[in-house]
């Protein structure tokens, strides 16, 4: 396993300087947004697959660091009931698709998107519920779309060789194992999953048992998210978890994006990053900064630690006890 974090807390900083304070703090790997909602402070895609000599020095930058990339990341909605908002976020998936070919990274990372619950709808709407039964037939239209469009983009993946690593994630159509599985069953082996245990915590959802149920359907998890949350029973014994409250609301809100270890402690941590092991993966850990009660560089620092602390870095090597 190696240890590395996504660029885009550092945005306001050149990428030459967040190459260098990630490997000082012994980094070995970086991820990097390549636009929508990460932004694109530190790739362009469009730019560089333009230009090869401004590629090479942006791949020279990371590599000069000692780093490498564990993925490019374009999370955005490209089923998006705004015409406008989905070509925009699809062409940026697409481009960034191409970058990961040229620069030979696997693993593109995002959302599966969210479809409004029928063809006049204006915004996307997040089903959770089969009653009364129109959300069910709202849900029925929203997989016809997500299953044409990706298996579409499925195709042009695997011909360019790149996994689509999706974030399961609440209000996108793709938010827990079971309708990651969906999706990859309906479109092909290209759907991915980037593993972040933050967002299914809070639902309910042991990630360890998860990882598990996952890689019982291939080599799904291709990259792992490090980030943690706390859920502040308080509220959530009231309120349930489902909350919409600002995310800078923290007393108030079910619960909080956290550094890693603060929400949970390093038993489960370590028992969870074991579980990756022994399921088959002993790819990337990249921690996401989103600790509203830290700076990025104080929860970073504290988060890189703590993986360290938590990550396995050798191969098991012989069984000399059996």
């Amino acid at each position: 396993m190696k240890v590395g974090a996504l660029s885009a807390a550092w945005s306001d900083m050149p990428l030459e300087e967040v190459c260098e304070f990630f490997a000082g703090a012994g980094l070995e790997t970086i991820e990097i947004g390549t636009g929508n909602y990460p932004g694109n402070a530190h790739c362009d895609p469009f730019e560089l697959n333009e230009d090869d000599a401004k590629r090479e020095q942006f791949l020279s930058t990371i590599a000069d660091a000692g780093l490498e990339i564990s993925a490019l990341s374009c999370h955005g909605n490209p089923l998006h009931p705004d015409p406008e908002i989905a070509a925009e976020h699809h062409d940026v998936w697409r481009a960034t698709c191409d970058l990961a070919a040229a620069c030979g990274v696997s693993c593109v990372n995002g959302f599966s998107g969210l479809p409004g619950g029928g063809p006049d709808d204006r915004v996307p709407n997040w089903v959770v519920a089969p009653w009364p039964e129109d959300h069910l037939e709202a849900l029925e239209y929203q997989w016809d779309v997500a299953i044409e469009y990706w298996t579409e983009e499925n195709a042009y993946a695997d011909e360019r060789g790149v996994n689509f690593c999706f974030e399961m994630h609440p209000n996108f159509l793709v938010y827990n194992p079971e309708t990651l599985i969906k999706l990859r069953d309906a479109c092909g082996e290209r759907m991915c999953a980037n593993f972040d245990p933050s967002h299914l915590w809070w639902q309910g959802i042991e990630p360890a048992a998860a990882i598990r149920w996952l890689q019982e359907h291939g080599e799904v998890i291709q990259h792992f998210h490090a980030k943690d949350v706390c859920v502040y029973e308080w509220n959530s014994k009231v309120n349930g978890v489902l909350d919409t409250k600002h995310y800078g609301d923290e007393v108030n809100r079910s619960w909080i994006f956290r550094a890693l270890g603060y929400g949970h402690d390093d038993l489960e941590w370590k028992d969870l990053i074991s579980t990756l092991r022994m399921c088959g993966y002993d790819g990337p850990l990249s921690i996401e900064h989103e600790d509203s009660l830290m700076t990025a560089n104080e929860g970073f620092l504290k988060a890189v630690e703590f993986l360290k602390s938590c990550a396995i870095f050798e191969e098991p090597g012989e069984m000399t006890w059996a």
